[in-house]
């Protein structure tokens, strides 16, 4: 007697990324995908010359088919993957999705692009690769929120790695079997850790990167038939049952209305240049010092918050108050707060050596303390609470439900241009090149017309 055996979600997932199609994908998707392009690229200019970028590359051996953003040297396809995606994750100014939270383009876009470079793939590949990934990416932080997290796992890195393949493998018109081969090898290569939050360590940057690495080594392995776990995400030894400790999970997010409910046109683009979290508490900041009051007029700063924030952004609260570096900075709410009231800003340049040391901004951060809000409605929102008292008695307060960027309050095409220019100048490219490629995004996708990143080269 043969027994059926369960479509298992691989399989599922697979099935949805493969029958769709490229002419099904609505207009304002693919403008987002044009948006996050614009994005991605700035920001993988902006830090081409830092210290963890220039590590990075001498860590691996030049020469290969594939653009690493900002660089005249080539790569291999994987390893320009994992730069550009560490470039665009670095300063942890990229996109974000609420529902996550997880960072999409950071993992999606260098994967698909370094492997149609390596291919000879066109355009449309590109575009469909890029769409699966990050709706899948968006899709797989849904399944058992916050849980991930809780684990002690980056979701942007472990479900990049499954994400990222996916889209690879669509792009390369991999089959079914081959998709989910691919996903199941993924899940025994994604991986990474939080514990970048103690000290400010560089691991973090390196995720998203990491995970776009995987997406093409992964989809390779799976086209030469080796062989993956069908039940990679369920099983009783599954990937969820190992970063989020639990396998029981609502598995028809992942796969219902695939193809028609859009999670694209929801993506955040950050305004300011640090933590997901960080931004309603920034914007709150910037309104209060607007107020015609100065820092050392403020004897407490009370915030309420959610309680899935604190183990990220305020605990251990001293250290918080007084970050380890300018990269830890940015995973601490009162420096934050303290940074964006003192110099009006929370840009690039807010998160320095110089700003983590300055003892006007230290004082403030040192009087920011927290309360859980029980009700705080994270993960399906990020918010913003900063109360102010001063020396007077008087109280300021601001309160912001949303992040600016996101779906409620998003940027428009014209400041997502202007972030790309401020970031390009701050990673030195010329105005000529800067608008030489926003004058070609437009043909960045074309069906039929190879892709080519020759142009973001220097």
């Amino acid at each position: 007697m043969n027994t059926l055996i369960p479509v298992s979600i691989a399989e599922k997932l697979a099935d949805q990324a493969l029958h769709l199609r490229s002419d099904s994908i609505p207009v304002s998707v693919r403008a987002r995908v044009y948006e996050l392009l614009i994005d991605y690229v700035g920001l993988c200019v902006a830090a081409r010359q830092s210290e963890y970028i220039q590590a990075l590359i001498r860590s691996v051996d030049a020469g290969g088919s594939s653009t690493a953003i900002g660089h005249s040297l080539t790569f291999s396809a994987m390893d320009a993957a994992m730069i550009n995606g560490c470039a665009a994750h670095g300063e942890d100014f990229d996109d974000t999705f609420e529902g996550g939270p997880v960072h999409s383009s950071a993992v999606i876009l260098p994967a698909v692009l370094s492997a149609c470079e390596r291919f000879g793939l066109d355009g449309e590949a590109a575009l469909k690769g890029i769409v699966v990934g990050i709706e899948t990416l968006c899709r797989l932080s849904m399944v058992i929120p916050k849980a991930i997290h809780k684990s002690g796992f980056h979701p942007t890195s472990v479900l990049g790695a499954m994400a990222s393949t996916l889209a690879v493998s669509v792009a390369m018109g991999l089959n079914r079997r081959q998709c989910v081969d691919a996903m199941g090898i993924a899940g025994s290569m994604a991986g990474g850790i939080i514990e970048y939050l103690a000290e400010g360590a560089w691991t973090k940057r390196l995720h998203a990167g990491w995970a776009a690495k995987i997406g093409i080594q992964a989809s390779r392995l799976g086209a030469e038939g080796f062989l993956g776990p069908r039940t990679v995400f369920e099983g009783t030894h599954g990937f969820y049952y190992a970063f989020a400790r639990n396998a029981e999970g609502d598995y028809n997010v992942l796969t219902q209305n695939f193809g028609q409910q859009w999670w694209t046109d929801v993506i955040t683009f950050k305004p300011y240049a640090t933590g997901t979290m960080n931004q309603p508490y920034v914007d709150c900041a910037l309104r209060l010092a607007t107020m015609g009051f100065v820092a050392e007029d403020v004897v407490d700063v009370l915030c309420e918050t959610a309680e899935g924030y604190v183990h990220r952004l305020w605990d251990p609260l001293p250290n918080k108050q007084r970050p380890a570096n300018s990269y830890a900075a940015k995973f601490s709410a009162p420096f934050n707060i303290a940074v964006a009231f003192v110099t009006g800003g929370a840009g690039l340049a807010a998160f320095s050596e110089q700003t983590v040391r300055d003892e006007r901004i230290l004082a403030l951060a040192q009087k920011v303390r927290y309360v859980v809000d029980v009700n705080n409605p994270y993960p399906k929102a990020f918010t913003g609470h900063v109360r102010m008292t001063l020396k007077d008695g008087r109280v300021f307060e601001q309160r912001q439900n949303h992040i600016r960027g996101g779906a409620q309050e998003p940027l428009t095409r014209m400041e997502i241009e202007a972030k790309f220019m401020g970031n390009v100048q701050y990673g030195g490219w010329s105005a000529q090149q800067s608008q030489r490629f926003l004058a070609s995004v437009g043909d960045f996708f074309k069906p039929g017309s190879t892709v080519q990143c020759h142009d973001l080269r220097s």
